[in-house]
């Protein structure tokens, strides 16, 4: 569901692995509502995402933190007098293409994972993304609140249809505990356990990878393109993150040797 905080989870999940040595690549996937460029402080002084690097064919993508990065909002430009960069209002054919060249025409190199960050849903995107990548994981995001546990469910069963794996659910703005010992519980609780048990099926458990609390950190961080500031060691949200990087290094598949239904020039 939108607002879940998946752009920023995707963006700390990666810092996160790359921190660990492993090369990784991530994909801004949410061409409609981009917003891993601002999150990792890929902008320049007038809030514009630098270009890739064109090669030929190929683009050769920003780097910010350790990940490569590629996303639409690079290839925006603001117009006279415009304030913010322009919009993207695009069908599902436009949407398909842009993903697709992300995947092909983009030079990441040598990864040891690739995270891409999706939109809210189950529209264009994440079918092509099902058509493109049938044997990925996925990791369902969700705030305790029923509704978006609801609207997570339906992500994962939709991805689960297209051959995907669902790797795990992960519960965002979860309860905080305060230093006074109260538990604010803005969104509610139980959010992640309903998502992950919805999902479970006896051939595929889907565990709850973690439950991210509450925190100024995380949201300095997306609004000052720092990932530095939720690496505090006293911030619960901090080792939260650090328990999915966790779980998702020791999830032991991967895409090495399977068919892809595409060509990498």
């Amino acid at each position: 569901k939108g607002g879940v905080g998946k752009s920023t989870l995707t963006a700390l999940l990666a810092t996160s692995l790359a921190a660990r040595g492993l090369r990784v690549g991530l994909i801004d996937a949410d061409v409609h509502g981009f917003s891993i460029p601002g999150i990792l402080g890929l902008v320049g002084p007038d809030g514009t995402p630098p270009q890739p690097t064109r090669i030929d064919d190929l683009m050769l993508p920003p780097v910010a933190h350790g990940v490569k990065v590629i996303s639409i909002g690079m290839f925006l430009r603001r117009g006279s007098g415009e304030e913010p960069l322009g919009a993207v209002a695009w069908r599902g054919p436009m949407l398909h293409r842009t993903v697709q060249q992300f995947l092909t025409d983009v030079h990441f190199g040598d990864l040891d994972i690739l995270l891409l960050d999706m939109p809210p849903g189950t529209g264009d995107v994440a079918i092509s993304v099902g058509q493109l990548l049938p044997h990925a994981e996925v990791i369902v995001v969700t705030t305790p609140q029923r509704a978006a546990a609801d609207v997570a469910i339906r992500s994962g069963l939709v991805a689960r249809q297209t051959g995907q794996r669902v790797l795990g659910v992960v519960e965002n703005m979860a309860p905080l505990t305060l230093p006074d010992g109260t538990v604010l519980d803005l969104f509610g609780s139980g959010g992640g356990e309903l998502v992950a048990t919805a999902l479970q099926t006896d051939a595929e458990p889907v565990p709850l990878l973690g439950s991210i609390p509450l925190s100024q950190g995380v949201r300095a961080s997306g609004d000052a393109g720092d990932v530095h500031l939720v690496t505090d060691a006293g911030d619960p949200a901090a080792a939260a993150i650090e328990a999915v990087a966790d779980a998702v290094l020791g999830s032991g598949r991967g895409l090495s040797g399977r068919s892809l239904p595409m060509r990498v020039r």
